[in-house]
């Protein structure tokens, strides 16, 4: 019969889920807590005494056992669960055993046993930055401030948390020392203008010995001199002092520009006045030794024939003096006229109404007939006077 049903053997509104007392409810907890305390006090400080106790007293004791068991369950898969941890890809953990180095774990999930067991982690791919600035002494006794920036990364892990106990301290130290000593020995105009990029080397290589000697466990990747400029006090003066040397420096480039034009073009000059004055005198000694040879076969010509070789050569001669004239002057046997002829309007018509040979021309005016008979009779005299 079911237990709201009317009759049934339970009362209908006794809930079966709630016992046989109808005025029972949820637990108290501070009966829960004293419960509890009287179990941890059994299991400390025994069972009260009393005849009736005895009893109760063994079982609350394995109530106390059974519950410490749980508790440390709890704690030991607490302890344990703790203990597990992740390296990342670019670090590497030091493991310390009770405070001494054990050993150096790389990327992955991991596990040691935790308190026992210490973990350090650090990035050894990471470049950090360290910049610095410092108002410094040159080597010839000016005031300079020099800013820079160290980049650096960890290279040995146990070195870096071992053995020394502030290692970017002794980065900061280490900056300071080794680049006062290379602003010490370096000039302020070097420093200022084109020798940073050595000095930031030297500067590297010295910072990166002070910090292996220190065994710090830090690797030096670049040093880099941002800026280098003498006090506010006296930054005017040194301005005027670079750009009298930038100026000094550029009119010497461009007078070296303006020489390295000018010599080659005057000695390819010289050279051409050389080649074409070497030219001319072989021209002249051939010319010569042609006009000798000339003349040495006409001298024998002449011996053969002198009458007819001397109205010969007379001949040449006018032909090559006339010959550039623009008059001509033509004597008609029989009569006592001079013809004269305009030979330079001739000429110049002849090149403007078309390219007419000189003869041709001048046979429309019957002159070139006369002239040619005239010369014809004058070589027949020549010729009947050389026989």
């Amino acid at each position: 019969m079911a237990w709201n049903e009317p009759g049934g053997g339970r009362n209908n509104n006794q809930d079966p889920w709630r016992g046989n007392n109808d005025n029972q409810g949820p637990p108290d907890l501070d009966e829960v807590l004293k419960k509890l305390q009287d179990r941890l006090g059994s299991l400390f400080g025994g069972g009260k005494g009393g005849s009736g106790g005895s009893s109760s007293g063994g079982k609350k004791g394995a109530n106390s056992i059974a519950l410490v068991v749980v508790v440390a369950v709890i704690a030991a898969g607490v302890w344990g669960f703790s203990g597990f941890y992740k390296v990342e890809e670019a670090e590497e953990a030091v493991v310390l055993h009770f405070g001494e180095f054990s050993e150096i774990k790389g990327a992955g999930l991991r596990w040691n046993p935790p308190v026992i067991d210490r973990i350090l982690k650090v990035n050894t791919k990471q470049v950090s930055s360290h910049a610095h600035q410092a108002t410094m002494l040159s080597k010839d006794d000016n005031i300079v401030d020099v800013q820079l920036v160290v980049q650096y990364r960890v290279h040995d892990p146990k070195s870096f948390f071992l053995n020394i106990g502030d290692p970017l301290g002794a980065l900061r130290q280490a900056t300071e020392s080794a680049l006062r000593h290379e602003v010490g020995n370096t000039d302020l105009d070097t420093i200022l203008t084109e020798g940073r990029h050595v000095m930031a080397q030297e500067v590297k290589g010295r910072l990166q010995t002070y910090l292996d000697v220190y065994t710090s466990g830090l690797y030096v990747d670049k040093v880099n001199i941002q800026d280098a400029h003498p006090p506010k006090a006296v930054k005017a003066a040194f301005d005027d002092v670079i750009k009298a040397k930038e100026d000094k420096t550029r009119l010497k480039n461009e007078a070296e520009a303006y020489s390295n034009g000018i010599i080659p073009e005057a000695r390819g000059y010289a050279k051409r006045q050389e080649s074409e004055s070497n030219a001319y005198r072989q021209e002249m000694i051939a010319r010569a030794n042609g006009e000798t040879i000339r003349f040495t076969r006409l001298l024998a010509e002449y011996q053969k024939a002198p009458v007819v070789t001397r109205q010969r050569l007379y001949l040449e001669t006018m032909e090559k003096v006339l010959g550039s004239s623009t008059k001509v002057l033509v004597d008609l046997e029989g009569g006592n006229n001079i013809l004269y002829l305009p030979l330079d309007k001739i000429i110049s018509q002849q090149r403007t109404i078309g390219n007419i040979p000189l003869n041709q021309s001048l046979s429309g005016t019957g002159l070139d007939e006369s002239a040619s008979a005239r010369s014809r009779t004058h070589r027949d005299g020549i010729r009947g006077g050389g026989r």
